[in-house]
């Protein structure tokens, strides 16, 4: 019989200067696990990146199909703690079914949405919009890691974005 796995936290936030313009992800991941000696501690990870052109909402969407891809078993219990309402609204709401019921028209992202859809129905996963910028210390940190990851030297590509779905609708 498997252990009962323990709930992931999952913290994120993207940011972009300028957008578009330079942006970064950064999530923090945490959940209690059972040391060698029994005792149960909490387990941290942390993760980041960035791109030289994007978006704040692609960066957003980032941060949490980054995280949900970190998850290492299938059907976790994840709580997904956001800043952007663009992402929580969007499964919350509903709305990402009704751009996929109408093949993403005029809608912007496309990529990440699918990614995300696809790694989203592994888990069991909630989310919870948190006001941004107002002293969370897990969301201040992922602010903090984001904002680093798109300061940082040589940054890639954001291969998914172009400027015409950018000025979509």
């Amino acid at each position: 019989m498997e252990k009962d796995r323990p709930v992931i936290y999952l913290f994120t936030d993207g940011a972009a200067s300028g957008n578009p313009g330079p942006g970064g992800y950064g999530v923090v991941m945490k959940c209690a696990v059972e040391g060698p000696d029994g005792q149960k501690r909490l387990a941290v990870k942390e993760m980041s990146g960035g791109f030289r052109r994007t978006t704040n909402n692609r960066m957003e969407l980032l941060a949490v199909i980054t995280g949900l891809e970190a998850i290492r078993w299938k059907n976790a219990e994840v709580e997904v703690w956001s800043d952007s309402s663009y992402v929580v609204k969007a499964v919350s709401e509903g709305w990402l079914e009704n751009w996929k019921r109408t093949g993403f028209k005029k809608k912007k992202n496309m990529d990440l949405w699918l990614r995300f859809d696809a790694v989203n129905k592994l888990h069991r996963v909630r989310f919870h919009w948190l006001k941004g910028h107002a002293g969370h210390p897990e969301n201040e940190r992922c602010d903090a890691l984001a904002v680093a990851a798109y300061h940082a030297p040589d940054l890639p590509e954001d291969t998914g974005y172009t400027e015409e779905e950018q000025t979509l609708i």
